[in-house]
């Protein structure tokens, strides 16, 4: 093994446990709100330290990587896709954290009836899913399982679209959960943006993989067809 596949394994190995420390945050940040736990949401909110931590460890072993190495091929594609993995998962860790804020902003327990009707916890289940598949198909090379989240993104943008009529018809049906049902609404908006990270995710694996870049296609595609 030469001394730049061991500076690429490490930036790998860097990279994928700061992947895992992410999807735990997210999953950590639906047991607070399910449960209200308001220890799990400041437990979330203090871990984003640690992934802002390691976006800039992934960016200082991507510098040093072009500074000694100047990678070509798949090496090169390796560390383009690195940094932009780390910027995506550390925007992902801001959200967890907002929505773990935003749990404890609440004064009382949300209303279960709330969550059912309002499909946050749905959400929040497809969001952490399409993030921890983005994972297993960086590990284990799966471009199919990658273009799995494309289609997955249009779950969250259908509820998110009918977010705020649910929450109308909470605050009508539990006026005494009106706060709430605003907390859940600014949850939801944040959660709809997991979706754009997870498809950047999944757009940087398959060009990793497969060396084709797809960011743009579908625009480019409807620039055509007028």
């Amino acid at each position: 093994m030469t001394h730049l596949d061991t500076e690429l394994k490490i930036l790998k190995a860097d990279l994928i446990e700061m992947w895992q420390l992410v999807v735990n945050q997210l999953e950590k940040g639906m047991k607070a709100l399910t449960n209200f736990d308001r220890d799990l949401a400041e437990e979330v909110m203090e871990n984003e330290k640690r992934v802002n931590s390691f976006e800039l460890k992934v960016d200082k072993d991507c510098e040093n990587i072009f500074a000694l190495f100047q990678p070509v091929a798949s090496d090169l594609r390796l560390v383009l896709v690195a940094l932009k993995i780390g910027n995506n998962l550390e925007r992902i860790g801001d959200i967890a954290a907002s929505v773990a804020d935003f749990v404890l902003e609440a004064d009382t327990d949300f209303n279960k009836a709330i969550l059912e009707h309002t499909k946050i916890l749905e959400m929040y289940a497809v969001a952490n899913e399409m993030i921890a598949d983005a994972l297993e198909a960086f590990d284990q090379e799966d471009t199919r399982l990658a273009r799995t989240i494309f289609k997955r993104d249009k779950i969250l943008d259908d509820i998110d679209n009918k977010a705020l009529d649910r929450v109308l018809e909470c605050i009508q049906n539990y006026p005494d959960q009106a706060r709430n049902s605003l907390l859940v609404m600014s949850m939801m908006r944040k959660l709809e943006r997991v979706g754009d990270q997870s498809k950047n995710l999944a757009e940087e694996i398959i060009f990793y993989f497969e060396a084709k870049v797809l960011k743009h296609k579908k625009k480019k595609k409807k620039e055509g067809d007028e």
